[in-house]
């Protein structure tokens, strides 16, 4: 896929970008304004260029907090054009891999059964939609084969859905863009276990857990590569859709 390719132009006056974690959007939001936060665990930050406002926003992990982080979005200055959401997924197919940013068409929410197209073109380099399913945890191996199988989907978050509701609430377009954090046969730990209700990842406790078994250190090592690499790529694919933001 070709950086700034994935959206057909529109023509744009604010664009709300939501993601769950500080790294999903820090290569993208390196110089931007910050934006004061209500509270913690959540942060903004505002850019304009060329006409085109955007402040991203991420606020945590799962539902609540993406419901949290557009509501952030859509508060003050002029109303939303569009919304997007960014950040990591985790692969439900061998054939989509980490350090690239896949532009969704469809968002499926495995709880409402709630179907959600985006207003993303089809990849060149691609001859079949990309599908993504929302989930209210985090899933493993077992789990990811059955999503796979039950959606046709090849990428999992617990994000997307709720970021697309709310834009069809709005009836603001919707677009989705992800990169692999976790690919489909990684062994990892329940991060389900150290995830608070307020969506934040208590790290340390995590850690802890991870450092003493073995079997996981693989797979996480990875996610850190993956991650950041994912994360460039996404701000590479947004940066010329947003007038060079």
């Amino acid at each position: 896929m070709v950086p700034g390719e994935w959206i057909r132009p529109l023509n744009m006056r604010r664009v709300g970008i939501i993601a769950a974690l500080p790294g999903e959007l820090k290569p993208l939001v390196h110089g931007w304004h910050p934006l004061p936060a209500a509270r913690k665990g959540e942060a903004a930050w505002l850019s304009s260029v060329d006409g085109v406002e955007c402040i991203a926003v991420r606020a945590g992990i799962g539902s609540e907090a993406a419901g949290r982080a557009c509501d952030i979005a859509a508060q003050g200055g002029a109303p939303l054009d569009t919304l997007i959401s960014v950040g990591w997924a985790g692969a439900l197919s061998c054939g989509i891999h980490p350090g690239e940013a896949y532009a969704v068409n469809e968002v499926v929410d495995a709880r409402t059964e709630e179907h959600f197209a985006t207003g993303t073109a089809l990849p060149q380099d691609s001859g079949v939609p990309l599908k993504l399913v929302s989930t209210d945890h985090i899933v493993g191996y077992t789990e990811k084969r059955r999503l796979a199988g039950l959606y046709s989907a090849v990428l999992v978050d617990m994000e997307a859905a709720t970021v697309a509701r709310f834009a069809l609430s709005r009836h603001i377009p919707f677009f989705c863009l992800k990169a692999i954090s976790d690919e489909i046969a990684d062994v990892l730990p329940d991060f389900g276990c150290y995830t608070g209700s307020d969506g934040h990842v208590r790290v340390g406790a995590l850690l802890g857990h991870v450092v003493i078994r073995p079997k996981y250190w693989p797979a996480m090592l990875r996610i850190g590569h993956n991650a950041k690499t994912g994360a460039q790529a996404i701000a590479g694919a947004l940066r010329p859709f947003m007038g060079g933001a």
